[in-house]
This record gives C-alpha cells, structure tokens and sequence, in this order.
C-alpha cells in the first residue's frame, strides 16, 4: 500500500499562488507515476498533471499549462504542484493519486490522498 497526504491548499485571490505537497509513504517503490486531479462542485473529477518519478516526463492539462508547474523530490517522497495565475475555475479539491502507469484517467491510479480544497477568489 502507498500512503498520500497533500497540503498546502487555501483561499486565494484571482492572480494568486499557491503550492500544494502530497507525500507520499509505504510501498513508493512500485510508485513510477504520481499526478494532479481536481473536483469542482457538481463536476467530474479531472486530470491537472502528471510527473514521472524516473526521468522527470510531465504532461499537463490545457487548462492550466503555463501556469501550473508539477514537480518532485524523490529524496523525501513529496510531490509538488506550484500553481500561478489562479483564476477562479481553478476553485476544487485537489488530490494527488499515484500509480505504476502513465495516464490521465482518474481510473488508472490505485493510490489516492484526501484531497486539499482550494478556492480562489475574483
């Protein structure tokens, strides 16, 4: 099993920045993809970004490329998702997940954390 805790989330305004962690503990050996989801109310959850832990290959979603900037350190097991420019339909719960396969399907990832909420205002 592989444990993830994010934090970091918070109430912003328009323009704003904030960066979320999501450590990661237990079996992280069989970890090679860790990624972002987000949850709007009354919204299907969908895919913000994707790092690979060996090699470092990110992918993003359209919505938020240029802005947002995944990255990690395999030292402490922690992901990051450094996020610029927040609009307010950035505003949703964010959670980390991980997986052993590359995807952007929510599907896809075995290990889920709880999520952080994040709201930005106009």
């Amino acid at each position: 099993q592989v444990q993830l805790v994010e934090s970091g989330g918070g109430l912003v305004q328009a323009g704003g920045s904030l960066r979320l962690s999501c450590a990661a503990s237990g079996r992280t050996f069989s970890v090679y993809y860790t990624g972002w989801f987000r949850q709007a109310p009354v919204k299907e959850r969908e895919f913000v970004a994707v790092i690979c832990w060996r090699g470092g290959y990110t992918s993003y979603a359209d919505s938020v490329k240029g802005r947002f900037t995944i990255s990690r350190d395999n030292a402490k097991n922690t992901m990051y998702l450094q996020m610029n420019s927040l609009k307010p339909e950035d505003t949703a719960d964010y959670y980390c997940a991980a997986g052993g396969r590359y995807s952007q399907d929510d599907n896809e990832y075995p290990y889920w954390g709880r999520g952080t909420q994040v709201t930005v205002s106009s």
